[in-house]
């Protein structure tokens, strides 16, 4: 009981000591506020970049041209193959008459010309569309599929695919270090507010000292102090998370500039990050304090 009793006491003198020293909390409260927004900005476009790149990636399809003539047991080999394949995540067979049919329905100048056609003259080839597990295995699986008895053809879109991984690996590792390299400098950014305002309050300190706290006594309500500080300073972050990141989201139909780039959809992303900003004041927050009363008061 008694040290619960020490908790709530030091908890309760710890945020009555964020309103009393008022000015120099604001001062750290801001420091964290903006700092965050900056984090949140960022966490939320790389989100968004990095989901986009899996997008994409998910939507390559390895599609395996069948020979003309083929015969229907050739055809169940073929895939019988196909599906034994480690990499392979789904695949989907098209028929040359489901094919000719889409190619008409989608062109009128195909449909006159395709119309003309015979159906044991028609140069449209069965397919299976295959897609991967690991995009980056991609261009094995289509050598494997490549090999298969009675496939005539294999595409992908190689040298662009292998160009778009590159790129999306590149533009991950960026946004990652950007991400970590902002919460870093966000720490010591807030850190040293801290530092300031309980610097400015070094003779209370002494006081507490004199009258015989111990060291551990004098820390705590700091460190309280800066959880506070941390949670009031994610406030306007988290506003600014969830009502902005939703403004976008709906004025934009889910998307930018094109049907290609989505956005993630807001709920529960936006909680997600949100959390992420708060815990992030928090620990920064009483870890400033916790560094400055040990380092530079000298307790």
């Amino acid at each position: 009981m008694k040290l619960i009793r020490i908790f709530f006491r030091n908890v309760r003198d710890s945020f009555k000591s964020v309103f009393r020293n008022f000015s120099l909390s604001l001062a750290s409260i801001s420091c964290i506020t903006i700092t965050l927004v900056v984090v949140a900005i960022s966490i939320l476009l790389t989100t968004n970049v990095n989901n986009f790149a899996r997008l994409i990636e998910k939507d390559v399809t390895i599609v395996t041209f069948l020979k003309l003539n083929i015969t229907e047991e050739e055809k169940d080999k073929v895939e019988q193959e196909i599906r034994s394949m480690d990499n392979v995540d789904s695949y989907t067979f098209e028929s040359k008459e489901e094919i000719s049919n889409s190619m008409m329905e989608d062109s009128e100048t195909f449909k006159s010309i395709m119309e003309q056609w015979k159906a044991e003259d028609s140069p449209i080839q069965d397919t299976f569309r295959v897609k991967v597990d690991d995009i980056k295995q991609i261009e094995k699986t289509a050598d494997a599929i490549s090999k298969i008895e009675n496939v005539s053809l294999v595409k992908y879109g190689q040298g662009m695919v292998e160009q778009l991984i590159s790129v999306f690996e590149i533009v991950k590792n960026i946004s990652i270090g950007v991400v970590v390299a902002l919460i870093i400098v966000t720490a010591f950014l807030i850190a040293n507010t801290i530092k300031i305002t309980i610097f400015s309050r070094k003779r209370e300190i002494e006081i507490m000292r004199l009258v015989g706290a111990s060291n551990l006594n004098i820390k705590i309500p700091f460190i309280f102090e800066g959880l506070f500080l941390g949670i009031l300073g994610s406030i306007i972050p988290v506003v600014v998370t969830i009502y902005g990141y939703v403004t976008i989201y709906e004025n934009f139909n889910g998307q930018l500039f094109s049907p290609f780039i989505k956005l993630i959809e807001p709920q529960p992303f936006i909680y997600y990050v949100s959390g992420l900003l708060v815990a992030i004041g928090i620990v920064v927050g009483m870890f400033g304090s916790w560094r400055a009363v040990r380092k530079y008061l000298k307790i």
